[in-house]
C-alpha cells in the first residue's frame, strides 16, 4: 500500500472507526473514555469491599466480643468462631479498609476516572499522549487490586499491622500472624499500584502540556485539569519514595537486611538484627502519607470548582487565585510529613519545624473554601446531586481542616495523638470530602461516560442520607477522642475509664450501617440508569467546557472532524453580553467583547 493510501486509510479510520471487538473495545481499550470506566467500576467495587468491612468492624467496636452471625458468614470459623470476631482479624480489617479506601477508591475513583475521562476532553485532545501506555496503567490497576482482595483469603490472615504497616510488627513474620504471607502479597501489590499510579500520572502531565487544542493557554484550562495535572505531578515526586520504603521492607523481610530493625526481643529471644531504624520506616512512609491526602483531595477540590460555577451560573470566584492556592498545596503538601511523626521520638526542634509548615497549609486550603462561598453567594442555584455534593464538599472540607489546625500543632497533637480525634479528622477531610468529590464527579459526569441521566431522585435521596450519616458517624468522634479513646482497639472494655462512652460508640455505628446501607440505592441507580437511564442531550447542565462540546455517542478521537478552537475562559456564565446565560470556550469573542478578568 502506498504512502498516499495508507494515509488516507488513516483518516477514513478516524472518521468511521474500524470494526472492534468486544475485547478491544470493552477489556484491552486504550480510548481514554472507557479506560476512565473500568477504573470507576474498579474501584466502585473495592468501595463495597472497603465499607462493607468498616461496618464489621463497627459492629465489633458498639458491641464488643458479642456473637453475629454475619462475622460467621463472611468471616469463617477460623476468625470468628462461634460468631465472635477475633482480635487478629480486627486488626486485619482495618489494615485492609484504610488500604483498600486510600488507594484502590479514592485514589482510583478520582484521579483515574476522571484524569482519564477528561483531560483530553477538557483540553480538546483526541487521546491521552499514550493510549497504549493507558491501559498498560490500569491493568497494572487492577492486578494490584486482585492481589490485594487474594490476601484477605490467606491462611493466616491479610496484613494486620495497620495501613502504615509500621516495622518491626510488619517485618518479622513471627510477630503477629498477619505478617506472614498477607504482608508480603500485601507489599507485592502496593509496588505493583505504585507502578500503575507513576504511568498514569507521567501520562496525564505529558497530555496536559503537550496536547491541549489551539487557544487552550494554561490559563484558559478548567481548575479541574488544573488539580488533575498537579495531582500527578504529586504523585511523581512521592509515590517512588513510598516505593522504596516498600522494597526496603521487603529485603528486611525475606533477605535478612536491617534497614528498619533493631535490638528485636521476641519470646525472651535476641534477635540478629542491628543498625536499623523505624523511624526511618515512618519518613519514608509519611513522605508519601501525607502528600497522598492531597493526590485524593485535590481532584475532588478540581471536580467541585467545576460543578459549583457551572449550577452557580457564575464565573469562579477568583481563578488564578484558585491555581495558586492548587500550587501552594502541592509544594507544601511535600514539606509537613512530620506532623504524622510527633510522637515517634522525632527531635522536638523538628517538631516545630513541621508545626509551622502545616499551620502554613491552612491558608491556600482557606482561599479555596472562600473563594467557593463567594462563586455560591448570590448565584442562580440549581441545586441538582451534583451540586449537593459538591457543597457538601465545602462544609466537610471546613470542618474537618478546623481539626488539622489542631493536630498540626505538636504540644496539641500529643494529647490526642492516635484517639479517635485523629480518625475523625482525616476521614471528613480525605473521606468524606473526597468521596463528595466522587460522587459529585459521577452525576455531573455520568451523561458525558454513558450517554444517559441518573434518577435525580435517587440523587436527592442518597445524598442527604450520606450526608446526615457521614456526620453522624464523625462529629461524635471528636468527643470521643477528646476523652482520650485510643484508635485501632478492639475493645475498650477493659478500662473502666471509658466505660460511659460505649453508647457513644453504638450511635456511630448505627449511623455508619444506615449511611453503607444506603449506598446501595446509588449503586442501583448507577448501574440500572447506565442501560435504562433517560437518554441525555448534549450539554445537559449548559456547561462551558469542551467535552460538552462532543457528541454524545462516543466515538474513537472524541470529536468527529475537526477539534475544536479555544477562544475565552472556561466560566462564561450570565455573562452580560450574551443573551444566553453560558458561553462555551469554542465560541469566537465578539468584536469589542471585554475580556473577564481572571
Amino acid at each position: 500500500m502506498s504512502a498516499e493510501g495508507h494515509d488516507h486509510g488513516h483518516e477514513h479510520e478516524q472518521e468511521h472507526h474500524h470494526k472492534e471487538t468486544f475485547i478491544t473495545k470493552y477489556i484491552f481499550s486504550i480510548d481514554h473514555k472507557m479506560i476512565a470506566k473500568q477504573y470507576l467500576i474498579t474501584g466502585i467495587i473495592m468501595g463495597i469491599i472497603g465499607v462493607g468491612m468498616s461496618m464489621l468492624f463497627r459492629m465489633q467496636l458498639a458491641w464488643p466480643e458479642e456473637s453475629f452471625k454475619i462475622f460467621n458468614i463472611l468471616l469463617g470459623d477460623k476468625f470468628a468462631p462461634d460468631g465472635v470476631m477475633a482480635n487478629d482479624i480486627y486488626l486485619a480489617l482495618v489494615t485492609i479498609h484504610g488500604t483498600i479506601m486510600v488507594f484502590f477508591v479514592l485514589t482510583a475513583g478520582l484521579s483515574g476516572t476522571f484524569s482519564n475521562l477528561l483531560i483530553p476532553l477538557q483540553i480538546g485532545a483526541r487521546d491521552m499522549a499514550s493510549g497504549f501506555m493507558n491501559m498498560i496503567s490500569y491493568w497494572l490497576f487492577f492486578l494490584s487490586s486482585v492481589i490485594m482482595v487474594c490476601s484477605l483469603f490467606v491462611e493466616a490472615g491479610p496484613a494486620s499491622s495497620g495501613w502504615t504497616i509500621y516495622p518491626p510488627l510488619s517485618a518479622l513474620p513471627q510477630a503477629i500472624p498477619g505478617s506472614g504471607m498477607g504482608m508480603t502479597l500485601w507489599l507485592i501489590s502496593m509496588a505493583i499500584f505504585i507502578a500503575s499510579s507513576l504511568m498514569g500520572s507521567l501520562n496525564y502531565v505529558v497530555t496536559v502540556i503537550n496536547l491541549r487544542t489551539k487557544g487552550m493557554t494554561m490559563t484558559r484550562l478548567p481548575l479541574t485539569i488544573w488539580a488533575f495535572f498537579v495531582t500527578a505531578i504529586i504523585g511523581i515526586v512521592s509515590f517512588p519514595v513510598l516505593l522504596s520504603a516498600a522494597l526496603l521492607l521487603i529485603f528486611d523481610r525475606s533477605f535478612g537486611t536491617s534497614f528498619f530493625l533493631s535490638d528485636i526481643y521476641i519470646a525472651g529471644e535476641v534477635l540478629h538484627y542491628q543498625g536499623g531504624s523505624p523511624v526511618l520506616f515512618e519518613h519514608l512512609f509519611w513522605f508519601l502519607g501525607h502528600p497522598e491526602v492531597y493526590i485524593v483531595l485535590l481532584p475532588a477540590l478540581g471536580i467541585t470548582s467545576e460543578i459549583i460555577a457551572t449550577n452557580s451560573r457564575k464565573p469562579i470566584f477568583g481563578y488564578r487565585a484558585m491555581i495558586m492556592s492548587i500550587l501552594a498545596i502541592a509544594f507544601l503538601s511535600t514539606i509537613v510529613w512530620g506532623h504524622h511523626m510527633f510522637v515517634s521520638g522525632m527531635n522536638p526542634f523538628l517538631g516545630s519545624v513541621f508545626t509551622f509548615t502545616t499551620l502554613l497549609i491552612a491558608i491556600p486550603s482557606a482561599v479555596k473554601a472562600f473563594n467557593y462561598i463567594t462563586t455560591l453567594w448570590k448565584g442562580n442555584l440549581q441545586l441538582n446531586p451534583a451540586m449537593l455534593f459538591s457543597i457538601g464538599l465545602v462544609s466537610t472540607f471546613i470542618t474537618g481542616g478546623l481539626t488539622g489546625i489542631i493536630l498540626g500543632d505538636s504540644t496539641l497533637d500529643i494529647n490526642v495523638h492516635d484517639t479517635y480525634f485523629v480518625v475523625a479528622h482525616f476521614h471528613l477531610v480525605m473521606g468524606i470530602s473526597a468521596l463528595y468529590g466522587m460522587f459529585a464527579g459521577i452525576y455531573h459526569w455520568f451523561p458525558r461516560m454513558f450517554g444517559r441521566m441518573l434518577n435525580k431522585n435517587l440523587g436527592y435521596v442518597h445524598f442527604w442520607v450520606t450526608a446526615i450519616c457521614a456526620y453522624g458517624v464523625f462529629f461524635p468522634m471528636h468527643f470521643i477522642g477528646l476523652a482520650g479513646l485510643p484508635r485501632r482497639y478492639y475493645t475498650n472494655t477493659n478500662f473502666p475509664l471509658f466505660d460511659d462512652l460505649q453508647n457513644v460508640n453504638v450511635l456511630i455505628t448505627t449511623f455508619a450501617l444506615i449511611g453503607g446501607a444506603f449506598q446501595l440505592v446509588f449503586l442501583y441507580n448507577f448501574f440500572v440508569s447506565i442501560f435504562y437511564g433517560k437518554k441525555s442531550v448534549q450539554n445537559p447542565w449548559k456547561s462551558n467546557t469542551l467535552e460538552w462540546t462532543a457528541p454524545v455517542e462516543h466515538i474513537h478521537g472524541n470529536w468527529p472532524g475537526a477539534i475544536p478552537e479555544v477562544h475565552r475562559w472556561p466560566y462564561d456564565y450570565s455573562n452580560p453580553e450574551h443573551d444566553e446565560d453560558f458561553v462555551p470556550q469554542n465560541v469566537p469573542m465578539k468584536p469589542g467583547e471585554a475580556v473577564l478578568h481572571h
